[in-house]
């Protein structure tokens, strides 16, 4: 017991330390943690969910600087809704056509701090083979001590509601709305 305390004491001092810090700080996407949720209103009457996996990516936060940066690859062959026809439909040429375009990527052009805790990013989604501008704003963001990987993880859920007709996926449109929420959730361990 007293090595628990002790494990969780010293990795608890090393996270504070290094969220403290002047210096950015770089973490590695974990991919088993971060994914991408979208949700369409399906003919006006229930919400069609789908999951797409993180692949990996980047970020680098100073929070004294309050600054960051992000870049995160989504692999768009990972769909996933629970029905297979829907997956299959949703991987198409008339949809997201992963085999045209496997990945799509986010690239941050700023962050927004509320004391140390990151509030907003805003950049560039890169999908179908066209770029738009989002802001995806934090709904829980959180560092701590990972016990089990004895370094300081960070991350958090971001959202943000999309028209998919910006990225030229326009399949069933209005029947299957343009407006589509992204939930993103994210983990990230430092390097």
């Amino acid at each position: 017991m007293q090595r628990l305390i002790n494990t969780l004491f010293g990795t608890t001092l090393l996270a504070a330390a290094t969220f403290a810090s002047a210096e950015p700080v770089s973490y590695t996407i974990d991919a088993s943690h971060t994914s991408v949720v979208s949700e369409s209103r399906h003919f006006g009457t229930s919400t069609i969910r789908t999951r797409f996996a993180a692949k990996n990516g980047t970020v680098t936060i100073d929070t004294a600087a309050k600054t960051g940066m992000a870049d995160i690859t989504i692999d768009m062959t990972s769909t996933l809704t629970g029905i297979v026809e829907l997956d299959a439909k949703l991987k198409s040429i008339s949809m997201f056509d992963a085999p045209g375009y496997p990945e799509a990527s986010f690239v941050s052009k700023a962050f927004t701090f509320t004391g140390d805790k990151v509030a907003a990013i805003s950049g560039d989604l890169t999908m179908h083979g066209k770029t738009n501008p989002v802001t995806l704003k934090s709904t829980n963001f959180n560092c701590y001590a990972s016990p089990l990987l004895k370094k300081q993880v960070c991350g958090g859920d971001f959202e943000t509601t999309v028209q998919r007709s910006l990225w030229d996926v326009k399949y069933l449109i209005p029947l299957v709305s343009d407006d589509t929420r992204l939930l993103i959730q994210v983990e990230a361990v430092k390097d």
